[in-house]
């Protein structure tokens, strides 16, 4: 991580029912970054608390608990979002693309298209920092539902995140922790790694606390959606020969009967 990751802070705001929005706060240049805004009310009040005024906002994709509260936060924010989805998307100062160099709070920040809950979803992650946005493409312990994409873009999009390095904070958009832990205890009953980590969540969901962000390294060992290419765990699936694409695709699909 470089130096730029001294002087950011990050700030986890819960919002709606079990939404998550984040800021970034560069101490130096004073500049504030928002990713996504599912509501403005509580995202006004963590900025009030601390007298940080929005400097950017970054939109991961369309869907209203992801976008709602924009105008009534966007002052002279600029705002910040995929070309792909910029028809759906609030008006967009800044549309960008997979591969696009960003600057987000003085630091570089880059973009990946991460479609599969959405067609144009995008990820945002700051390497200085070791932070990932993942919104709901890489979620703690899951992945988004497949509203608009296939299972082999979703499945093309988990093994980009993955590849991130093993410290990085993957700050996804939603407290779905606790079910998704049993979904995949449920296909991974033997995971070692897996047992001990949805013991923590249970204590951490009890005790009232957030289970977001979570540790890329982790979801590694632990998320079934990125695990569709472990070869113990297609044994455990019963499907040793199939392509990785076609077990992430069976494993969606049994969460979404779950």
């Amino acid at each position: 991580m470089g130096n730029t990751s001294k002087t950011l802070e990050l700030v986890t705001v819960p919002c709606l029912a079990d939404n998550y929005a984040f800021l970034v706060h560069n101490s130096q240049t004073r500049e504030t970054a928002l990713i996504d805004a599912p509501e403005s009310a509580p995202i006004k009040a963590a900025l009030d608390a601390r007298g940080w005024v929005l400097t950017d906002i970054f939109l991961t994709h369309h869907h209203p608990d992801h976008i709602d509260g924009v105008e009534s936060l966007r002052g002279t924010a600029r705002v910040i979002g995929a070309k792909a989805d910029a028809h759906r998307l609030p008006t967009l100062d800044l549309a960008v693309a997979e591969g696009d160099d960003l600057t987000l709070c003085g630091s570089p920040a880059q973009v990946f298209d991460v479609s599969g809950h959405t067609l144009g979803h995008v990820a945002v992650y700051m390497p200085d920092a070791g932070y990932a946005f993942t919104a709901d493409s890489l979620m703690a312990l899951g992945c988004g539902r497949l509203f608009e994409g296939t299972p082999a873009q979703m499945w093309e999009s988990l093994q980009k995140l993955r590849a991130l390095p093993d410290d990085t904070l993957v700050c996804s958009g939603h407290e779905y922790t606790q079910s998704n832990a049993r979904f995949a205890l449920s296909v991974d009953p033997e995971n070692p790694a897996l047992v001990t980590r949805a013991a923590q969540i249970n204590a951490a969901r009890a005790a009232g606390k957030p289970t977001v962000p979570s540790n890329l390294g982790e979801e590694r060992r632990t998320n079934p959606f990125l695990r569709a290419d472990v070869q113990v765990f297609k044994a455990t699936l019963g499907m040793e020969t199939a392509d990785d694409a076609a077990v992430f695709a069976h494993i969606r699909a049994l969460k979404d009967k779950f």
